[in-house]
């Protein structure tokens, strides 16, 4: 297993930013409205520490108890002006604890889900910001819903009181050709605008890794998920 030096997350997230913001200019939008989501997933709280150390704040995780416990640990340690986004697959089981501590869920398919959401997060906290998860590639593997039922369900999530709906989120199915990539974002972003016209809330686009982000940004994507090519490879037999 590779071990990162000291000094490598903060040079592979500046060599993600100068991507992003050579993606954006090729297609001419300003880097800044593109939002880096570095993906900490299996990653120790010290390679967090790194990162947020060389200036990066927002934070994704698919596991909830393994975020959780990471979410204490800077809050005990006070650190301030993180935002931590829960992108995995959510159970109902589940719920209570992204709704008690993440900022983002992005991982919205069902009623059900947001109900619970929206019920068990805390009085004093704000509002928790969802998204909802589209299955663009129509993949029987993936979660989330059709582009066709994205308006049925962003109606009954935006009527929740303690969510408020910030867009949509998307894994397309591995595509190695960029017109491909592009075509399966750009159908992405169309659903997003129709969205966005609606519902004044309504401002994130969550698709592109480190595969397809330049496809996902030149398509409109605000915020791209990057765990990787940030942190190294991952090692899952501690999950």
């Amino acid at each position: 297993m590779i071990i990162l030096k000291m000094n490598d997350i903060a040079h592979n997230l500046a060599q993600v930013r100068d991507k992003i913001s050579a993606a954006a200019a090729q297609c001419g939008r300003a880097p800044e409205e593109v939002t880096l989501l570095a993906v900490s997933k299996t990653k120790p709280v010290s390679a967090v520490e790194e990162a947020i150390a060389a200036g990066q704040r927002a934070f994704g995780e698919n596991y909830v108890q393994e975020g959780v416990e990471k979410i204490r640990h800077f809050q005990q340690a006070g650190a301030t002006g993180l935002q931590w986004h829960f992108i995995g697959p959510l159970q109902s089981n589940k719920s209570r604890l992204v709704a008690e501590h993440f900022d983002w869920c992005h991982t919205v398919d069902r009623l059900r889900i947001a109900s619970r959401l929206s019920e068990q997060r805390p009085a004093d906290m704000a509002p928790l910001n969802v998204l909802i998860q589209v299955n663009i590639s129509d993949e029987d593997s993936k979660s989330g819903i059709p582009p066709e039922a994205v308006d049925e369900l962003a109606a009954e999530v935006a009527a929740l009181p303690g969510l408020v709906l910030r867009g949509l989120m998307a894994i397309p199915a591995p595509e190695s050709e960029y017109v491909r990539q592009f075509a399966v974002a750009q159908r992405m972003a169309v659903a997003f605008g129709r969205l966005k016209a609606q519902y004044a809330t309504v401002d994130t686009l969550s698709l592109g890794m480190s595969d397809d982000m330049e496809a996902a940004i030149a398509a409109g994507s605000t915020m791209v998920r990057i765990g990787t090519a940030i942190f190294g490879a991952r090692d899952y037999t501690k999950q």
